[in-house]
């Protein structure tokens, strides 16, 4: 291991960090959508790769470091990162792919700690303090964890190892790309404090212009400002909050979560609608797809959400709890279907639609009700077959007659 990957910036220090009570890891994928698309094309590894919708209302889900030098970013439209970027390659997300390696990254996680707090698909929190008479120091921990998910799954991670989870993310986001960054005790207030306001948990843009106000650019400066001084300007909670973080202080502990809270997808159309039989078959694809990976994920959802974004990107939203749970496509999108026709929208233009399945179990904790007049061979048999097929012949090669190209 070289000292580069343990160093902070301007630490000349010959000796490795001392890493004794860092036993808080944020372990994050490097660019993870798209590195996970790259183990599918090996000829595009070191080149502009940009995953995402290729119209020109598609939104970019992620990109390689060779294009994000360009300035391209997550969430930028499409078309202005094909103009930053013109000589990158476009690829289309592959969320099943990004599932199972999301899961077996996870699982791998779990087997140094069982304090694993998944925060998205691509990074998680680690209290790696039971795990050291077994394993070594976390510095250790940290980088046999980076070991094994490059030799498991191909692809790089950044940990950063602290005292708390707030200074853990920061050091991280310093380790990036495939870097692994510890920050000792006696050293988070200095790095900390060296930060501008905007990089501590908490501050958005209005909080940053507020700070700013105030004069306060540096976590130094919050740091050294009175406490009543920013309750008086931020609120009593945002002041408490900003202040402790500023000395390094974050009350927070990892709480292991074993499960994703939610599944779903978005879809932004190419200009703006206001057919209801064509958003209607929108709300079918994405129940199709969220169904599908409901059941790639093994579980069940009791509880149908759809997202409307209109043409002034007003949004709103819609919830149904069912009886029981499910991960049958036709029961995600009736249902989907019914909240969405209950909005009794009339030539209302629409920008965006979504669906999402919360609530979520283990499949097998929830047995599948068969009712009295079902057939023998329902709606999630047929789900089922159309799985198989997609794994033989690839995703949207069965899908309802109605989304069929006319």
């Amino acid at each position: 291991m070289s000292r580069r990957q343990f160093a902070l910036p301007g630490r000349d220090r010959p000796e490795p960090p001392d890493d004794t009570g860092c036993t808080v890891l944020h372990v994050d994928m490097d660019a993870f959508f798209a590195s996970a698309s790259l183990l599918a094309h090996p000829d595009l590894v070191g080149t502009p790769v940009i995953i995402g919708g290729s119209g020109g209302r598609g939104v970019v889900l992620s990109a390689t470091y060779e294009a994000r030098r360009f300035g391209v970013a997550s969430a930028m439209p499409m078309g202005r990162a094909r103009r930053l970027c013109p000589t990158a390659t476009v690829l289309a997300p592959d969320h099943r792919l990004y599932s199972r390696i999301s899961d077996a990254v996870m699982a791998t996680l779990a087997t140094f700690t069982p304090a694993v707090e998944p925060l998205s698909v691509d990074e998680a929190f680690l209290d790696v303090a039971g795990s050291i008479r077994r394993l070594g120091s976390p510095a250790a921990i940290a980088q046999a964890i980076r070991d094994a998910i490059v030799d498991e799954q191909g692809i790089t991670c950044s940990i950063g190892v602290a005292p708390t989870k707030f200074v853990a993310k920061l050091a991280s986001n310093l380790a990036k790309p495939d870097g692994l960054v510890v920050v000792p005790v006696e050293e988070v207030v200095p790095f900390v404090q060296q930060l501008p306001v905007a990089a501590l948990w908490g501050v958005g843009d209005k909080t940053e212009e507020v700070l700013t106000r105030l004069g306060l650019r540096t976590v130094a400066d919050i740091a050294h400002t009175p406490l009543d001084t920013l309750k008086r300007g931020l609120g009593e909670a945002a002041g408490d909050h900003l202040h402790a973080l500023a000395w390094g202080r974050d009350p927070r502990r990892v709480e292991a979560v074993a499960r994703e809270k939610s599944i779903g997808a978005d879809m932004t159309f190419e200009y703006d609608v206001d057919d209801a039989a064509w958003i209607h078959r929108r709300l079918l694809q994405l129940s199709d797809k969220v169904a599908a990976r409901m059941r790639a994920a093994e579980m069940m959802g009791r509880t149908v959400s759809i997202k409307v974004r209109f043409a002034d990107f007003t949004t709103i939203t819609r919830s149904r709890t069912l009886r029981d749970p499910t991960d049958t496509s036709r029961v995600v999108y009736d249902a989907a279907k019914d909240l969405f026709d209950a909005l009794g929208l009339q030539r209302a233009r629409i920008r965006l639609v979504g669906v999402r399945m919360e609530k979520l179990v283990p499949t097998e904790q929830a047995p599948i009700q068969g009712l009295l007049d079902e057939p023998d061979h329902g709606w999630r048999d047929a789900d089922l077959a159309v799985d198989r097929a997609s794994a033989r012949f690839g995703a949207g090669s069965v899908r309802p007659a109605s989304l069929l190209d006319r």
